[in-house]
C-alpha cells in the first residue's frame, strides 16, 4: 500500500510538472496576440464589472507573474504586471476570470461562500498541521493520536482543493460568456481564450488530486501502526 501511495504521488507530480509547462507555453503563445479590440486587461476587468452592475470593486494591480486573483474581503480584482497592462488575448482571459469570481461573490455562488466559510479553518489549522503530521510519524507507535489529528486538519486541505474546482470552471465559464457577448473577442480569440482557461482550471485539478494522493498516505502511514 505505501509502494502504492509513493507512485501515485510521483505520477501526480509529473503531471503536475506537465500541466505547468503547457500552461506556461499557452499564456505565452497567448500573450504575444493583440486583443483586436485594443483593451488592457485592467480595462477588460473594468468593462467586465460595469456590465455586471458591480460599482464597488476595485481593479489593482499586484507583483509577480500568474499572480491574479480577486480579494473577497478588500473586493479587489488584483492583477499581475504581464496581464494589468497588457493589451493581448491571454491577458483578457485572466482579467475576465477573476472578474468572473467577483461575479460570483455579487452574486451569491454558493461554492465560492463555502470556500470562503473554509478559509479562517483553514488558516487556524495550517499553522499545526506540519507539526502534528512529523510529530505525528516519528510517534505513531507510541502515540497514533497525534497523527490522526494532523490527518483530520490535512483533510480541510483536501476538501477546500476539491470546492475550488467549481469555483474556478464557473469563473472561467462566466468569462468566456462575458468575452464573447460583449464582442470583445473575435472568434479566433474567443478558442484562445477557451484554451488558456482550460489549462488554467486544469492546474486546480492537478492540486486537488495531489493534496488528495497525500492524504491517502498519511492514512496508510496511520493504518500500518497495527
Amino acid at each position: 500500500m505505501m509502494s502504492g501511495s509513493y507512485l501515485l504521488i510521483a505520477i501526480i507530480a509529473i503531471l503536475g510538472m506537465i500541466v505547468q509547462g503547457v500552461l506556461k507555453a499557452k499564456f505565452e503563445k497567448y500573450g504575444k496576440i493583440p486583443l483586436s479590440a485594443g483593451l488592457s486587461g485592467k480595462e477588460v476587468a473594468e468593462q467586465m464589472l460595469a456590465d455586471h452592475g458591480i460599482t464597488d470593486v476595485q481593479v489593482i494591480s499586484t507583483p509577480g507573474a500568474l499572480t491574479d486573483h480577486y480579494n473577497p474581503l478588500k473586493k479587489t480584482v488584483n492583477l499581475s504586471g504581464p496581464v494589468y497592462g497588457s493589451r493581448s488575448v491571454a491577458a483578457a482571459a485572466v482579467a475576465a476570470h477573476e472578474v468572473g469570481h467577483a461575479v460570483q461573490h455579487a452574486r451569491g455562488y454558493a461554492w465560492l461562500k463555502m470556500r470562503s466559510a473554509m478559509v479562517p479553518m483553514l488558516s487556524v489549522s495550517n499553522k499545526f498541521v506540519t507539526i502534528l503530521l512529523i510529530a505525528g510519524i516519528l510517534m505513531i507507535r507510541s502515540f497514533p493520536q497525534l497523527l490522526l489529528a494532523g490527518i483530520i486538519l490535512f483533510a480541510l486541505t483536501v476538501v477546500f482543493s476539491f470546492i475550488t474546482l467549481p469555483v474556478e470552471y464557473d469563473a472561467s465559464r462566466r468569462a468566456k460568456q462575458w468575452l464573447e457577448q460583449s464582442g470583445l473577442v473575435t472568434p479566433e480569440e474567443k478558442a484562445g481564450v477557451a484554451d488558456a482557461l482550460k489549462w488554467a482550471a486544469r492546474t486546480y485539478v492537478v492540486a486537488a488530486l495531489s493534496s488528495l494522493a497525500t492524504l491517502l498516505y498519511y492514512l496508510n502511514i496511520y493504518n500500518s501502526r497495527r
